[in-house]
Parts: C-alpha cells; structure tokens; sequence
C-alpha cells in the first residue's frame, strides 16, 4: 500500500526533497564512521597491547570492507530497482526485490562465513599480519564473522528503507547500532576486561540491534515496502538484474578492499606500528568520501522512483 512519505517521492519539490532525503542519510553516514574513529580509539587504549591490538583489528578492516561490498549487490543493486518499480507501480517486483535481496544475504553469508572461516590466518598474515598481531586479528574476526548477516542487512538491506522514502528511518538503525557499540566497547573491554574480543562482541551485538530495527520495520505496517516470505523464493531474472546493477558498488567496495590488502600488506615489512598508523589515517580519511556516499543514498530514491515513473524529464 502506498503511503505519504512514498508518494512524495514523484510529487514533492525536487530541491527540498532531495534534501530532506539526503541529510538523513549524511547523518547516519557520518555517525557510524564516529564509531568506527571510536572504536579504534578504545582498543589503541588497552593497556600495554593497544599498538599491536590496533594493528590486528586495521587488518580486518580489509575483509569488512570485502564483507561490505557483497552486501552491495541487495542494496546497492536491488534498492535503486525496487524505486523504480515503485515509481511504475509495480509494488509485486518491488517486494520480489526485497525478499531476494535477503536470500542473497543469507547466501553471501554463508559463503563468506566459510571461506574466510577456512583460510582466516593464511588470508589475514597476507593482509599485513605478522607474529605479533596475528592472534589479535583473529580473536576479533573469528567472532566478527557470527554476525555476517546481520551486517548485511544493516548496511545493504536498509537501502531498501530509503527506496520508499523512509530515510530517517535508515538513519535511525544506523544511529541506534553506533550508540549501542559505544556505550558497549567500554564495557566489554574494559570492565570485562575481553580486550579484542569485548571489542568485537561488543560490534556485532550492535550490528545485531541495527539489523533487528531495520527487519522490524520492513515486516510491520509502517513500512510501505514490506518484506514477505513468498518474496524470498529465489527469483532468477530477479536476481540477475540485482547483480547486474550491483555488480559497480560491489566492484567499487571491493577495490577499497584490495587496496588494504597491499598497503597492510606493504607496510608491515617496515613494523606493525605502520599498520596501526594506517588504520587510523583511513579512518580519517572517510570524513571526506562519507557525507558524499550519504547524499547519494538519499538521492538515488528520488531518481530511481521518477525514472520508474517516466518523469525523467520534470
């Protein structure tokens, strides 16, 4: 059933609904690289292991982001499409978007779970890891990998809350997972005194929080884009479109990636103090390229829905 907040999506002034698309999703962006920055800087605070323990989690960011990119093909792919079917009032193709988008989660998951599961040290030693910094890395992974799928839906599914126009919805799972991390990383690391591996639970228990809130909302009457079991039967024209327009943000996510690889990789030749500074300084470099990843989150709906629409040209 088609709502307001969709509605506006071909109705609404252009200026002032992109607007009020995209500062949302700029928030949420900017919210969670905060705490990721925070992150860093609670585990570069344990004592006497902070340098090593840092350079162990810098190395996992590598196969986060490879995580990441596969979470693309659903949002980056079948988010833009199931606009577009809006806009054209196909709401049946739309929904089947949706619920293949989380079949192929739960698919990518499971294959990443058992790929990087198997062949954890040999691909983390040839991310940047040595002996120092090897054990760190693991402990954090081995336990980042249980919540795979639910950082895929918190990060590919909930475009699909920005399809229908709802992205103040998206940055609220966003927000509410950032906060739950902070308040929890303190207290696993430090009163209870887990290191790491408090870091990590501490990470996917909120990754968890934002994927709950973004599944709840796409199951309940609020949303105007519902997910329905039917919808998840594996739909091969459906599926093959997701990856077709999917394939560029995963390529795009994936390179970031690959460029980990060969800077951890490079870098620990020289000592893992320079793979602990690498971490921190890509970090800091996100401050430029995440309120442009958030502004086009909140534009692509506007565009997908009216090109569904035919009104390309208003």
């Amino acid at each position: 059933m088609e709502k307001d907040y969709e509605k506006r999506l071909g109705s609404a002034p252009v200026g002032g609904l992109v607007f009020s698309m995209a500062l949302p999703s700029v928030v949420a962006q900017i919210v969670n690289l905060l705490y990721n920055i925070v992150d860093r800087i609670y585990i570069g605070h344990i004592k006497d292991i902070g340098t090593d323990a840092l350079a162990g989690v810098g190395i996992c960011s590598t196969l986060i982001i490879l995580i990441t990119a596969f979470a693309m093909f659903a949002g980056g792919g079948g988010a833009p499409l199931a606009s577009m079917a809006l806009g054209r009032g196909d709401r049946e193709r739309a929904e089947r978007m949706l619920g293949n988008g989380i079949t192929l989660d739960i698919i990518f998951s499971l294959f990443l779970v058992a790929v990087i599961g198997i062949f954890m040290r040999p691909i983390l030693m040839a991310t940047g890891g040595s002996e120092h910094t090897i054990g760190y890395a693991m402990s954090y992974m081995s336990i980042y990998l249980v919540g795979t799928f639910f950082v895929m839906v918190s990060t590919g599914i909930t475009m699909f809350i920005n399809a229908q126009g709802q992205t103040r919805r998206s940055m609220i799972s966003t927000v509410i997972g950032a906060a739950a991390n902070i308040v929890l990383d303190p207290i696993f690391i430090f009163i209870f005194g887990m290191g790491v591996r408090g870091a990590a639970i501490a990470t996917v228990i909120s990754q968890v929080i934002s994927a709950l809130y973004v599944l709840h909302f796409l199951t309940s009457d609020r949303a105007s884009l519902r997910l329905k079991r039917r919808a998840m039967k594996p739909d091969g024209p459906t599926i093959r479109s997701m990856l077709s327009l999917g394939i560029s943000p995963f390529i795009m996510a994936s390179t970031e990636s690959v460029i980990g690889f060969v800077l951890n990789g490079s870098l620990v030749r020289y000592g893992d103090i320079y793979v602990s500074a690498l971490s921190i300084e890509q970090s800091c470099m996100q401050f430029i390229g995440v309120p442009l990843g958030g502004f086009m989150q909140g534009c692509t709906p506007v565009i997908s829905y009216n090109f569904g629409a035919k009104k390309a040209a208003e």
